[in-house]
């Protein structure tokens, strides 16, 4: 969990990815918020479930409306933004990949885990980039 030291409180910074499985992207972002949590920001962000925060988790949605949030949407639906949005206030910062990844590529079948390119795993350290740009942003309060 991301510790921003505010005299004696402490935020911590969630992320909350897309959960399309019909497409490649909901995968990708998954799997980047994966990497961000385990290798690239260890310890300082907690990942939120979307299933879980759409069917009425209270952790979930409780969260979201006392620490920063951050989404990570495949596409221009922006379910996980909409979604934190309308249960819990507004998001932080929002990560969408068809700002800066190639749509008919996001947009593919799901690819399995076991199938899974060289260029797919570069796409996922992409996006990890990106959200680990917003995790320091907004751990330095900008």
């Amino acid at each position: 969990m991301a510790d921003i030291n505010i005299g004696a409180f402490k935020m911590q910074i969630g992320v909350i990815s897309c959960s399309g499985e019909e497409m490649l992207g909901g995968t990708l972002t998954r799997m980047a918020t994966r990497k961000v949590m385990e290798e690239l920001r260890p310890g300082q962000a907690i990942s939120l479930c979307l299933p879980l925060f759409l069917a009425g988790g209270e952790e979930e949605r409780n969260f979201a409306k006392n620490f920063p949030v951050i989404s990570v949407d495949a596409c221009e639906k922006h379910c996980a933004r909409k979604s934190t949005e309308k249960y819990s206030g507004r998001v932080r910062d929002c990560v969408v990949l068809t700002d800066f990844l190639d749509p008919e590529v996001i947009f593919s079948k799901t690819v399995s885990m076991k199938d899974l390119t060289e260029e797919h795993y570069h796409m996922v350290d992409k996006i990890a980039e990106e959200i680990c740009k917003k995790i320091d942003a907004a751990s330095a309060g900008s």
